[in-house]
């Protein structure tokens, strides 16, 4: 039976492989570990195989699991829905936030990051699929939201973040992420010094990175089939 830290291992050759397949050096690229759903244990033993960030979609699922890993020095970066009410745990307790979509949220974050903390690091995600069903900022708006989100205390803006809809087809996944890329470029272009590229999930990500990924997030390749009955919103 495949261990996770065979699997973190797995994933860091096919991440060299396919970096080195689009001309990119695999150390421009960093991985997440999604480890939303999964005990401290399995966080505790990635982490024990080299993995020092983790991202997780669930505050009231990841807060006694931070607690339980804090003799760790993991960075952690949330990465699911943010409602109004749970800004604050975020604000107090991840390095990054890669689904801000909405410039209330932004400014909650920032009025909320506590003084003696480091700068919040943050992603806007954009819907580049335009799906009902997913979170993110539509295309065209997202000029105006990231030049607000830049001017924020207590924020430094990174990048993009997207979760296209989900295919099969490697032309497909290119031309979502290549679609993001464009954005992130523009955006570049208009004087915002950006340098994160977050995109690429565990059935996706050599597209991504052929499309300029700088963070790819993977869950099931490296801890295995999640159970979505444990997850808390």
């Amino acid at each position: 039976m495949a261990t996770i830290a065979s699997n973190l291992q797995a994933v860091r050759a096919a991440i060299l492989e396919s970096a080195v397949s689009a001309g990119r050096k695999a150390d421009d690229i960093a991985l997440l570990a999604v480890s939303k759903t999964f005990p401290a244990d399995a966080v505790r033993e990635a982490f024990a195989a080299g993995q020092r960030r983790f991202a997780e979609s669930y505050v009231q699922e990841v807060l006694p699991k931070m607690e339980a890993l804090k003799d760790l020095g993991i960075e952690w970066h949330f990465i699911g829905p943010i409602q109004g009410n749970k800004t604050r745990p975020i604000a107090e307790n991840f390095a990054w936030v890669h689904s801000v979509d909405r410039l209330k949220i932004a400014e909650r974050l920032s009025e909320q990051r506590p003084a003696g903390m480091p700068p919040l690091q943050i992603c806007l995600q954009v819907n580049i699929s335009g799906e009902d069903s997913k979170s993110g900022v539509a295309p065209e708006e997202i000029f105006r939201l990231a030049q607000e989100v830049a001017r924020l205390p207590s924020l430094v803006l990174r990048g993009l973040m997207a979760i296209p809809a989900q295919s099969g087809e490697a032309m497909a996944q290119r031309a979502a992420f290549a679609e993001l890329r464009r954005l992130y470029e523009r955006l570049n272009g208009q004087g915002l010094a950006l340098d994160t590229l977050s995109m690429g999930m565990s059935d996706d990500y050599p597209s991504a990175i052929a499309e300029g990924a700088t963070m790819v997030r993977i869950g099931s390749a490296i801890f295995g089939k999640r159970n979505y009955q444990e997850g808390k919103a």
